[in-house]
């Protein structure tokens, strides 16, 4: 019985090679997407029951290296003959098995939350930033994979992964080159918003009644305006004003919370409970990071984590070095580690004031 299994699938493996050749050496880039796909189904289908069928005669190790071997050649082929589809279809497939790598970490953080009766803000900072980013890169994957669904509709995909991949696709299927790219087009879309900002914040200082804090900060927006990087200190002589009125989280303007909101990329046409409470939200998100972040401490973070975490705190970490990602990481945590939960409208506002004039006016 065992011997008829393997001789079947055996069988139709060498039917689904014969096809495979057919399909990828005479079709252009038509079936070379189609041939693609096939290969790494098949590949996949046989690898699972390729341990059960070496004890029936070796047919599946057998199936499984003929299937590598056909699967390596078409890829040279197509680097051959196709180079800009190669790197489209290696880019593709390396970001799909960088996804599902990260969804089974995310199952093992939720399984490990549920057994030791964790909550979110308890989870250590990796565990805590694989939640955050993974949630963001579901929500901009969803349209695209719901796209994909209908019969050919993942040429589809191709086409879209071409000609907008930074609208459409997240980091994980980006090339090393456009991560770096858009990256700065990103940090350049909120950097425009840096001075409108600090604006705001001076026209509300007339606002202030206490007339030291209101000289506390117009001497600190006026030195942000001019170039220079705020310290520790300044910041936090005025953080009374970031409680209550005017700069509560409760008490900003509507124009304002939308200008803070596209720091985040959120969407800021929305009613303005809606846009508060986003806001709120992700605030509440950074602080939780901030503490468990300065629990691990910033020596244990590789480059990349460092440069990430720059990043997401206002920072274009792109042109700087190792050390003023550490220098500048370190004066953010110094800040935003003796902030209270009341206080979260500072921390927004600080992602400004720190990463504005960073490192030229230091």
């Amino acid at each position: 019985m065992a011997l008829s299994r393997a001789g079947s699938r055996g069988g139709s493996a060498m039917i689904l090679l014969f096809r495979i050749r057919q399909a990828g050496l005479s079709g252009g880039v038509h079936n070379a997407t189609k041939t693609s796909v096939l290969l790494r189904s098949s590949s996949q289908q046989f690898c699972r029951f390729s341990s059960k069928a070496k004890h029936s005669g070796g047919w599946g190790s057998l199936i499984v290296s003929k299937l590598r071997l056909v699967n390596e050649k078409y890829e040279r082929f197509l680097h051959r003959n196709f180079p800009a589809f190669y790197l489209l279809y290696s880019t593709f497939f390396r970001g799909l098995r960088l996804l599902l790598q990260d969804g089974s970490e995310v199952r093992r953080i939720k399984v490990k939350m549920a057994r030791q009766g964790l909550s979110k803000e308890q989870l250590p900072y990796r565990d805590m930033e694989t939640l955050r980013q993974f949630r963001r890169d579901i929500i901009k994957a969803l349209p695209v994979a719901l796209v994909s669904i209908p019969p050919f509709a993942n040429y589809l995909v191709f086409v879209l992964m071409y000609f907008f991949p930074r609208q459409v696709l997240v980091r994980h299927f980006w090339t090393p080159k456009q991560q770096v790219e858009f990256q700065q087009v990103y940090h350049g879309q909120r950097a425009r918003l840096y001075p409108r900002l600090v604006n705001d914040l001076t026209r509300t200082a007339l606002e202030v009644t206490d007339r030291d804090l209101q000289s506390q900060l117009l001497q600190l927006c006026n030195k942000v305006q001019g170039g220079a990087h705020p310290g520790i200190s300044e910041i936090q002589a005025v953080r009374r004003l970031f409680t209550g009125p005017p700069l509560g989280m409760k008490r900003l303007q509507v124009e304002h919370m939308r200008c803070l909101s596209s720091l985040f990329f959120l969407t800021s046409r929305l009613p303005a409970a809606l846009i508060r409470r986003r806001l709120w939200s992700h605030s509440m998100e950074l602080l939780q990071l901030d503490r468990a972040l300065s629990m691990l401490g910033l020596h244990q973070l590789s480059e990349p984590e460092l440069r990430i975490a720059c990043y997401l705190r206002g920072l274009n970490s792109t042109c700087l070095s190792t050390t003023q990602c550490r220098e500048w990481l370190y004066q953010w945590l110094q800040l935003s580690t003796r902030l209270k939960d009341s206080e979260a409208s500072l921390l927004l506002h600080s992602m400004v004031l720190l990463s504005m004039n960073y490192p030229s006016g230091s």
